[in-house]
């Protein structure tokens, strides 16, 4: 008898669970009313560099230790730059990545990639010689037995 031949449909019990399947399909289709209101977004408290253009006036460099306590944007990075909006002409700072702070990450990144490398290298090895003294041991055992 090839296989599924006698049966008729889904299996008992299945019935009940496709049909909640299909209906719940529905209502996640089924349109909801979107309502049109229109947000406001208020750019006197966004940065001036988020909505308009700017030039940097002085590049990226580490914050001081007064800037630091006193410029919020020291604190996610440790980095700053001056920067000057073009239209409405304010000086404002803004937190930026410095190249020398990536090329550091990069390294220590480096670094910890190898050191896992060597770390798992020498537990390969250490597995494979435990595999070989068992395999030469089997042997061992194999030709004594004869």
């Amino acid at each position: 008898m090839p296989a599924g031949a006698g049966r008729r449909g889904l299996p008992p019990g299945r019935h009940l669970c496709w049909l909640l399947c299909a209906f719940t399909l529905n209502l996640c289709q089924a349109e909801v009313p979107v309502r049109e209101e229109k947000l406001s977004v208020s750019t006197s408290n966004l940065p001036c560099w988020l909505v308009e253009e700017f030039v940097v006036a002085e590049e990226c460099a580490p914050c001081s230790n007064f800037q630091a306590k006193t410029t919020p944007e020291c604190g996610s990075t440790g980095y700053v730059e001056k920067i000057t909006c073009s239209s409405s002409k304010r000086n404002e700072f803004k937190s930026c990545r410095s190249a020398l702070m990536e090329q550091h990450l990069f390294w220590k990144f480096e670094g910890a990639v190898v050191g896992v490398a060597l770390v798992f290298a020498c537990l390969v090895i250490i597995r494979q010689r435990q595999l070989d003294r068992k395999a030469l041991e089997k042997v061992r055992k194999q030709i004594e037995s004869i």
